[in-house]
């Protein structure tokens, strides 16, 4: 049996569960913290243009994420689902056939697709209303969408594989190359050249090419390292499907579809904002384009380079508990299933809980420190933060359903979402403004999430009360967590203004240092962390000393 040939089979679900969202969760906030810290030099030396450069630069994005999701979103989950799936029979020769004519269909893909986006940009840029300046934004960023699907399918390999180290670094690695170029071509233009702010959004957005180039050579680089235990595996293959290329190419794609689907789904939501808010507010309100345009940065645009930092935690555990579940549903295992599907929203609880109620806490002096003290961005980001704790979900839960072959439950729940968010958002910003678009996307989300987890149970049988009251606790330790963070920056802000970047920066290493240890010190002494995280965190706790 394949199971007892995978290198990694003799670890526990927890421990593999631990294993690999440690390494895409490094990844993933790797990645995001760099692409939140660029936003510092950056939007200072954006000058008195910071905040329309920082609204051209998210438009531009959002278009970007559209595209990319549609051609690259269901694919690293497919083909993770899908070499999950032969893996676990044994049949490792048909997983890298699928690899490879995945390779070959996303190159011919992300072709038609990055020429679509670039000639599509005219329109595009007309109706989100970003104006002529946003085209080449546009157009900068459909150079990426050319090799970034074939980036997709590496990583997906690797997925299903459960081997999310090299899916990792890429990904560090990617981040890293972009913000180098990113602010080096920054720097050049606004400090050395001619200070044009359009041009060098433009640059900051072509920086997407040069990172995803990057993290390919990476992938390329532990394809080759792995080839012969690759090999050795496809060696020992049972032989037993017969699939030619074209059923496999067929089969992949209906994966993938639901995938893209769900994958879109906060993009859709982001997208519904951009093409609504301005348009909405000018409807009965008297601010001007201008002051329209830094209110959608303020909820959109800023709170996203540091929301999208926790969500990421919530992408980590769902990309790695993903071929774990199609491996139990596939060999039906009903028991591991149950335990994975609880374990999964326990782990979800652990990680998403202390971090977004961090961010809470330090709404206004991490506003400060990216942008300008603004009683009215900190308290949007604090809704944001609320927010994104539903939209973590959202992708955790819709993955599960997804990796269980519920593809047609998780779409229809993301459609029932999507509506809800479309039928409230005009009465919510009306009534709320700037707040209204956060507030519509909690909404949605939550009816989505509330689907896919009555769903979840109807299919796992999860345990529910017990998965309730391991929630509970890890919210008591939240909350003691909060108290003493909320203490800390209480004192630190006796010392140190929240006025300024400097005050701002030790505010906040300061409260997340107590908050973080506190948080881990608790989750270890009340064993919490040893039942999540398996014998890694009996390891810690017992180095720590900690009884």
């Amino acid at each position: 049996m394949a199971e007892n040939k995978h290198p990694q089979q003799a670890l526990t679900n927890e421990e593999r569960m631990a294993r690999g969202s440690t390494w895409l969760t490094i990844g993933n906030i790797g990645s995001r913290l760099l692409g939140a810290i660029y936003v510092m030099p950056w939007f200072y030396w954006m000058g008195t243009q910071a905040y329309q450069a920082n609204a051209l630069f998210n438009m531009g994005y959002n278009f970007y994420a559209l595209f990319l999701m549609i051609s690259t979103a269901g694919i690293p989950a497919a083909i993770g689902k899908q070499t999950a799936h032969y893996n676990s029979l044994n049949e490792y020769g048909v997983s890298r056939k699928l690899f490879k004519n995945a390779l070959v269909v996303m190159a011919i893909f992300g072709a038609v697709m990055s020429g679509i986006m670039y000639l599509s940009s005219p329109w595009l840029a007309e109706i989100s209303g970003g104006g002529a300046e946003l085209v080449p934004v546009i157009r900068s960023l459909s150079v990426a969408v050319l090799v970034i699907p074939c980036m997709s399918v590496i990583r997906g390999f690797f997925q299903g594989q459960s081997d999310m180290m090299p899916y990792a670094i890429s990904q560090i690695v990617e981040q890293v190359a972009r913000v180098f170029y990113l602010l080096l071509a920054t720097f050049i233009i606004m400090k050395m050249g001619s200070g044009n702010y359009e041009e060098a959004v433009v640059q900051s957005t072509f920086a997407a090419f040069i990172g995803a180039v990057a993290s390919i050579a990476v992938l390329l680089y532990y394809m080759q390292k792995n080839r012969a235990r690759t090999q050795a595996l496809i060696e020992m293959s049972a032989n037993r499907v017969k699939l030619d290329t074209r059923e496999l190419v067929v089969e992949t794609i209906r994966e993938a579809i639901p995938f893209i689907i769900i994958g879109t789904g906060i993009t859709i939501f982001k997208l519904v904002d951009q093409v609504t808010f301005v348009r909405f507010m000018q409807g009965f309100t008297t601010y001007s384009s201008a002051q329209l345009q830094k209110l959608f940065s303020i909820f959109s645009a800023n709170p996203d380079k540091l929301t999208m930092v926790v969500i990421g935690l919530a992408t980590s555990i769902a990309l790695t508990g993903l071929p774990l579940i199609t491996e139990a549903k596939t060999l039906n295992r009903q028991r591991d299933l149950a335990k994975l599907i609880s374990n999964n929203l326990q782990l979800f609880a652990f990680v998403m809980f202390p971090a977004t109620f961090g961010l809470i806490i330090l709404a206004y002096p991490l506003n400060t420190l990216f942008y300008a003290p603004s009683n009215l961005g900190s308290r949007v980001l604090v809704v944001a933060c609320v927010s994104g704790l539903f939209l973590g979900l959202y992708t955790m839960t819709s993955s599960m359903l997804q990796g269980m072959y519920e593809n047609g439950s998780a779409i229809l729940f993301f459609l029932i979402g999507f509506l809800v968010k479309l039928v409230t958002q005009y009465p919510l910003i009306r009534v709320f403004e700037v707040y209204g678009p956060l507030l519509s996307t909690m909404i949605g989300f939550g009816a989505t999430v509330a689907l896919n987890l009555w769903k979840l149970h109807k299919v796992s049988r999860f345990n529910k009360s017990f998965t309730f009251r391991r929630i509970i606790l890890i919210f008591i330790i939240s909350l003691i967590m909060v108290v003493l963070a909320f203490v800390t920056r209480a004192f630190l802000g006796l010392f140190f203004s929240a006025e300024g970047k400097i005050g701002s920066f030790v505010i906040i290493m300061g409260t997340a240092l107590i908050g973080g240890a506190s948080y881990v010190y608790l989750s270890l002494k009340v064993g919490l962390a040893d039942k999540l995280l398996g014998s890694t965190a009996t390891k810690i706790r017992r180095k720590l000393k900690i009884k």
